[in-house]
């Protein structure tokens, strides 16, 4: 399974984070932790939604998708 995933900052929540996994569980730690460093510095942060996927390309598509102008107006109104 390959997850899409959507993170928001507890202490800026106006930051927000959309990527793609394997593992969510351990992808927040990396982010919380600061291994990522696109995210170290708005840490903490908690995870907002979670999207699985059994076919890898589905999800590289939706995580495309919500990184595109109308794919991030989507998000706002369904995730943030």
């Amino acid at each position: 399974m390959r997850y899409v995933y959507l993170i928001r900052s507890v202490r800026k929540p106006k930051q927000t984070y959309i990527g793609i996994t394997g593992n969510v569980k351990r992808r927040l730690q990396d982010h919380n932790s600061g291994d990522s460093p696109h995210t170290s510095k708005y840490r903490p942060w908690k995870l907002v939604a979670a999207i699985a996927f059994a076919d890898e390309d589905r999800a590289l598509a939706f995580e495309h998708y919500l990184k595109t102008g109308s794919g991030r107006a989507f998000a706002k109104r369904h995730f943030w």
